[in-house]
């Protein structure tokens, strides 16, 4: 019977993002199946900024759209992050050491078969729509979700 790991992504953060790819490209590597099941500033990491919406949506949701960073690349650093100054010093050093970059975990994740969970409620109080996501993420409620942590052997909120 295969492993299972699970991760609840709620952070929005660069940082914290990428320390969730890389466990999720590992675990995979590993044969373990993964899901991510992203909420509320988790969602931003999803968020294909070609596709961003602003139709159909209220004043607000329009607003806070455009405020809130569009993919995984526009996200900011959890700490140190100086408006910017510090997650460019870190790209830097990243680019300098040949890492790759989030949005490179987040498209190997996707190659290698990570199962893609969006909060529907956190995405309904955003005033996000299904089309503004990478399309591998599916949207359930938390019960789905939970479901799925429940059989699974490690469970990580990031």
């Amino acid at each position: 019977m295969a492993k299972s790991m699970n991760i609840l992504m709620f952070s929005g953060e660069y940082d914290k993002a990428l320390a969730a790819l890389i466990l999720a490209n590992s675990a995979r590597e590993l044969d373990v199946d993964v899901t991510m099941f992203f909420a509320f500033w988790g969602l931003c990491l999803v968020r294909d900024p070609d596709k961003v919406t602003y139709e159909d949506k209220t004043s607000f949701e329009k607003m806070f759209g455009a405020m809130t960073p569009k993919g995984p690349e526009n996200l900011p650093l959890s700490k140190m992050n100086f408006a910017g100054i510090g997650k460019k010093m870190l790209i830097d050093m990243m680019d300098s050491d040949g890492a790759p970059h989030l949005s490179d975990f987040l498209k190997g994740a996707r190659k290698k078969g990570v199962q893609f969970y969006g909060c529907k409620l956190s995405i309904e109080i955003m005033g996000l729509k299904p089309e503004e996501f990478i399309p591998e993420l599916e949207i359930v409620e938390a019960k789905e979700y939970l479901k799925n942590a429940i059989e699974s052997d490690m469970q990580l909120f990031i």
